[in-house]
């Protein structure tokens, strides 16, 4: 028997990581997290968590319309935080918008990501005519507010699509609306970083054995710069979530009969005014708090991931 001891276990290292470490004594972070990751499990899981179905014709009752949150006159605690104008209990419409807000931020940050992180090495790595194209048409797509350049596309994607497609291809149209109108930002960091990796002697001895350039940035630039695109990734969900609210309130988002936050949203803010505040109050609270979380943790990450600030 000898005195060498076993090599530590993959739950161990990852416990054992600089950035575990952060995590673990970050108060902000850990709450943070907490609250994202209930979202998540709310949205995931809201037919079998949601007190009510919103969407089922058969639970629905016109006589339960308006009614106010549990703790006003009238209201009931099988509706927590009231119903809507179509009887609707407006906790389960949060949870189940929900998964239509995290669903579009997430596929359409993962769009973006994709073509950035691809356009960005390959411009970073081969450089020349390329790397000039793709750099202007991101510096002239940065002019433009994303929301605007989201708004284009999906005009374009409505006038060319026939007009009895629009409802079902509406979440697809707004998640390539939202991720092209992002691929810029991963795009101009990725490159940055690939142009500091490219140059470093790791990939130089990888040149000189006749490595296949393809595989050069797949295996060894990539893994490399994935740091910062995880940050920005971080931040671009909650930039996301806000730009498919914004659009679906416009009214140019997902339609009506499949609601997420912006929608519900753009149907409270009909009956503000007329006392009813509950109906947009709640799902414009649960926005800002799910916002907050995401951005908090990205944040946070950003600082972890920073070497400098260790």
């Amino acid at each position: 028997m000898n005195g060498t001891s076993p090599p530590p276990s993959a739950v161990r290292r990852l416990l054992d990581h600089d950035v575990t470490y952060s995590f673990l004594r970050a108060p902000v972070a850990l709450v943070a997290a907490a609250v994202a990751l209930l979202f998540f499990l709310g949205a995931g899981f809201a037919p079998w968590l949601a007190p009510h179905d919103p969407f089922d014709p058969a639970t629905l009752n016109l006589l339960d319309a308006f009614t106010p949150p549990a703790w006003e006159a009238g209201g009931q605690f099988r509706f927590l935080v009231g119903t809507d104008d179509q009887g609707r209990d407006v906790l389960s419409t949060i949870m189940y918008g929900s998964r239509i807000s995290l669903l579009v931020g997430l596929a359409a940050v993962g769009l973006g990501m994709t073509l950035g992180v691809a356009l960005g090495v390959l411009s970073g790595y081969l450089g020349g005519w390329f790397e000039a194209t793709v750099m202007r048409l991101a510096d002239v797509q940065l002019t433009i507010p994303g929301i605007l350049v989201a708004l284009m596309i999906d005009g374009i994607a409505r006038g060319m699509l026939p007009r009895e497609l629009h409802d079902d291809l509406a979440i697809y149209v707004l998640i390539f609306a939202i991720g092209i109108s992002d691929w810029p930002q991963f795009a101009r960091v990725t490159r940055s970083a690939t142009l500091v990796e490219a140059r470093k002697e790791y990939v130089a001895a990888a040149r000189i054995t006749g490595i296949n350039p393809g595989v050069i940035m797949l295996r060894h630039i990539l893994p490399n710069v994935l740091r910062p695109v995880l940050v920005l990734a971080t931040i671009g969900l909650a930039l996301a979530v806000i730009a498919e609210a914004t659009l679906s309130f416009l009214g140019v988002g997902v339609p009506p009969t499949t609601p997420s936050l912006g929608t519900l949203i753009r149907i409270g803010n009909d009956y503000l005014f007329s006392g009813e505040w509950w109906i947009t109050f709640f799902p414009s609270l649960a926005l800002v708090v799910l916002v907050l979380s995401v951005n908090l943790l990205g944040d946070w990450l950003r600082d972890a991931l920073n070497p400098k600030l260790r």
